[in-house]
């Protein structure tokens, strides 16, 4: 347990049942009545934000989330299998409970996994994945508008917008907190 007062960003919570990372806080002191706490937190099990107002002096429980380094291996059908990398040990993870990062899952990337007493919570991806085009419009003459962009499918089936002289079969890089295109590899 530990004072409202000392929460940080980045600190997991277990409050009303679920666990929460903070992901903005700030210390409130009004003119008139008792200093509180705004918190913006994120459920990890749901992704929903939400911000909470803790009254000075209110206790909370830390929340220890275990953090695997994993490997991708492959999906089978609605499910993805990640290997630890120091056990070997292999864990198979439901395609609705990764959300979309499943996009930017590649054979061989290696992933952090979080990990609440046996019950994963999702995957931390790192910042830029490279990703092969498997389909893309055909570039129009003339249109070269500022910063004019067309839509390429890429080979985990992600759907983004890049500039138009990106061609079917190129290696690209993908920032992994927005989806959008960042270079070529």
């Amino acid at each position: 347990m530990f004072n409202v007062n000392d929460i940080k960003n980045g600190m997991t919570i277990l409050f009303e049942d679920n666990i929460y990372t903070v992901l903005e806080f700030s210390h409130v002191k009004p003119g008139k009545g008792a200093a509180f706490v705004q918190v913006k937190i994120k459920n990890l099990r749901t992704g929903s934000i939400v911000e909470k107002r803790f009254n000075s002096g209110v206790k909370l429980e830390k929340a220890m989330i275990e953090k695997k380094n994993m490997q991708y291996l492959y999906a089978n059908g609605d499910s993805y299998a990640f290997m630890d990398n120091e056990t070997y040990e292999q864990i198979e993870i439901p395609g609705d409970h990764l959300g979309n990062d499943k996009y930017y899952l590649k054979e061989g990337l290696d992933v952090i996994i979080s990990i609440y007493q046996g019950e994963i919570l999702g995957v931390i991806l790192p910042d830029k994945v490279e990703l092969v085009v498997t389909e893309t419009e055909p570039a129009v003459k003339g249109n070269t508008t500022n910063n004019a962009q067309k839509n390429a499918t890429l080979e985990t089936g992600l759907t983004v917008r890049v500039p138009l002289f990106i061609e079917q079969g190129e290696t690209i890089i993908i920032a992994t907190k927005d989806g959008s295109y960042a270079s070529r590899a």
